[in-house]
């Protein structure tokens, strides 16, 4: 049984320890929940910092088992069964309580924790479908999770579009992390996409520019195909949009890669910080992402 959330008090302090944990951990959906409405605000911002969490597991621990632990834990506070205190940890606090408000689904949830296990392994991404699924159950549906919370009537009728956004999301994030996944020795990018050219994991991790340019060539046109399917799919208003504003800095990074991939492997692809800003007060105003 999911426990009782704290006082107004308690629950204020919450959510700015979770705003103030995105902004430590990412910048980019911080940002878009100060562009979303205050009554929304602290549920976005919990889902957020509870997807931060899970996202930053790898980089806490050396080893896998201590990050089977981390993410254990999240499996136990959604089942009802955690140990110790929620409101000593305000994520877990805040999380209870959006899912209590907005009658949030568990099962994409969950689905959502155990995903994260395979960001602890070098095991690599063994097809595009694998990728997919893997950002289906990540991105996908931190969408249409926070869908929910802004416009639930509408969350239902931008499933599609959501499906296919968090997949050209997840495209632009991996491809922004490239270096560091090289450097860890994961492999996110599917084997089917680096063997279509001649490559393995191994040629994948020994940096062959040449030939991975082509790749990452690639892979950022499948995320563009996405976004355009997702585009042409949603059915967005005034209210929903709140839920899209991460999935507006996605075309600069897929359209980047596409045409510079060799910066991509070396170095940070994305825009100034103002300027990310700038993008998503504007999808706000056009209600376009």
């Amino acid at each position: 049984m999911i426990e009782t959330g704290p006082t107004a008090t308690e629950r204020q302090g919450n959510e700015a320890l979770c705003l103030a944990t995105l902004r430590e951990t990412d910048r980019d959906r911080y940002l878009a929940c100060l562009l979303t409405p205050s009554e929304q605000r602290a549920a976005v911002a919990a889902l957020y910092a509870f997807n931060a969490e899970l996202a930053r597991v790898r980089d806490l621990v050396r080893e896998p088992l201590p990050g089977e632990v981390r993410l254990q834990y999240w499996r136990d506070l959604l089942n009802g069964s955690a140990h110790g205190a929620t409101a000593a940890n305000p994520v877990a606090a805040e999380l209870l309580r959006a899912i209590g408000d907005h009658n949030l689904p568990l099962a994409p949830l969950l689905a959502m924790v155990d995903a994260r296990v395979f960001d602890l392994y070098d095991d690599p991404m063994e097809t595009l479908s694998m990728f997919e699924g893997y950002a289906g159950e990540t991105a996908s549906a931190l969408i249409q999770l926070t869908s929910l919370v802004v416009d639930p009537q509408l969350a239902s009728e931008n499933s599609e579009s959501a499906g296919h956004a968090g997949v050209a999301q997840a495209i632009a994030g991996s491809l922004l992390l490239l270096p560091i996944h090289q450097s860890r020795g994961q492999v996110y990018m599917p084997l089917d996409l680096l063997s279509a050219i001649g490559l393995d994991r191994q040629a994948f991790l020994d940096a062959d520019v040449p030939r991975l340019e082509g790749v990452v060539e690639a892979f950022a046109g499948i995320g563009l195909d996405h976004l355009r399917k997702a585009r042409a799919s949603a059915k967005l208003s005034r209210q929903l949009i709140p839920a899209y504003l991460p999935v507006s800095l996605v075309e600069p990074i897929l359209k980047g890669a596409a045409a510079e991939p060799l910066r991509f492997l070396r170095e940070d692809g994305r825009m100034a910080q103002w300027r990310r800003q700038l993008r998503m007060m504007m999808a706000l105003w056009r209600q376009r992402f």
